[in-house]
């Protein structure tokens, strides 16, 4: 029997057709907290962005974060995207790094600090060596996301609610002591992406007439208003961004 072979469809979320934008990002460091870390997101150019900075584990003993959040609050419904997140990676360090999920944004406190809520964080490390022409695809099913509460496992958490996604984080943290100094990624691209069998239609739904046409606006309707762009071979993945 041969092989049933599976298309991919991304939604972009940064990079590809959705260009990095430094503006759409705000720091979330565990100065806060009294600590002394400190990161930031530059744009190196509109396909790519560097997450760096330097995570200190001292002023907090042993323990620390720097990190970077979407701006405001988001309204992204991914749950049409059952495979979950790739993230394109250009370059780094081999350090561990979460991507991190919000549903649900706390009310400020009385002093303007935001309270602590629920994150989902999906670790992931790339090794050190590599390039732009050698990029690294880092696979996050949505079961690799785990709920944490300051740093800490919260394994009575509500299931996460992809259909409201309210902001997106990228963190560099201590892990309680297992890392710390000077960190770098340079990210082309996070993307949610859905699998789509051969012979058209996306899992999960009937497709008509055994096709499915990918110009047709109507078979990958964006959600949220969402740009979505297909993608039929795993080889041009993230290939090419210069031509989105």
């Amino acid at each position: 029997m041969q092989a049933t072979t599976n298309w991919e469809q991304l939604l972009y979320l940064y990079g590809g057709d959705q260009p990095w934008d430094s503006s759409l990002w705000v720091t979330s460091d565990d100065r806060v907290r009294g600590g002394a870390s400190q990161s930031h997101l530059f744009v190196i150019n509109p396909e790519k962005a560097r997450f760096y900075g330097h995570l200190d584990t001292n002023a907090l003993g042993g323990a620390g974060f720097a990190s970077q959040h979407s701006l405001g609050v988001l309204d992204w419904d991914l749950s049409g995207y059952e495979a979950g997140v790739v993230v394109a990676v250009a370059q780094a360090d081999g350090k561990r790094y979460a991507l991190t999920l919000k549903d649900e944004i706390p009310p400020p406190r009385d002093d303007g600090r935001e309270e602590a809520g629920v994150s989902w964080e999906a670790e992931f490390a790339v090794r050190q060596d590599g390039s732009d022409l050698d990029l690294k695809h880092v696979y996050l099913p949505w079961s690799a996301f785990k709920p944490t509460y300051r740093g800490r496992p919260k394994p009575d958490a509500k299931p996460l609610d992809l259909s409201s996604v309210k902001r997106v984080g990228l963190m560099m943290r201590s892990f309680f002591g297992d890392q710390e100094g000077d960190f770098s990624i340079d990210i082309h691209a996070v993307a949610a992406r859905r699998e789509i069998p051969e012979g058209g239609g996306v899992k999960g739904e009937a497709a008509e007439d055994g096709d499915e046409d990918e110009d047709d606006p109507k078979a990958a309707a964006p959600p949220k208003k969402l740009q979505a762009r297909r993608r039929n071979l795993l080889s041009r993945l993230f290939c090419g961004f210069g031509l989105l």
